[in-house]
């Protein structure tokens, strides 16, 4: 697979994981709705200005652009351990988070 088809999924992946239509992100990356479509369509590469606007946009870094879909049943592992995690004081998170540094 080509990297700009790898990022071009990324983007997608991205806008479907916010529930957001190709105009409302478009709209939110300050993108032309067609522009956004070419990048989806594998058209277009978007460019490092636009790529920099997504990443900051949704608060991401652009490796995770790059990086595949996790497995289904990694996805809701994650959203257990971020609801564990949530309802925890600051002690226990020292406590995890030092743990997690011994692995």
């Amino acid at each position: 697979m080509s990297y700009k088809k790898i990022i071009n999924n990324g983007i997608k992946r991205l806008r479907l994981k916010h529930n957001l239509t190709q105009e409302q992100f478009a709209e939110k990356i300050n993108l032309s709705i067609q522009g956004y479509r070419n990048i989806e369509h594998n058209k277009y590469q978007p460019t490092a200005e636009t790529i920099d606007k997504i990443c900051n946009v949704f608060k991401i870094e652009p490796i995770e652009l790059l990086l595949p879909e996790p497995p289904q049943e990694l996805s809701k592992i994650i959203e257990i351990i971020n609801y564990k995690l949530s309802n925890c004081d600051m002690e226990k998170l020292i406590k995890i988070s030092n743990m997690i540094d011994l692995m």
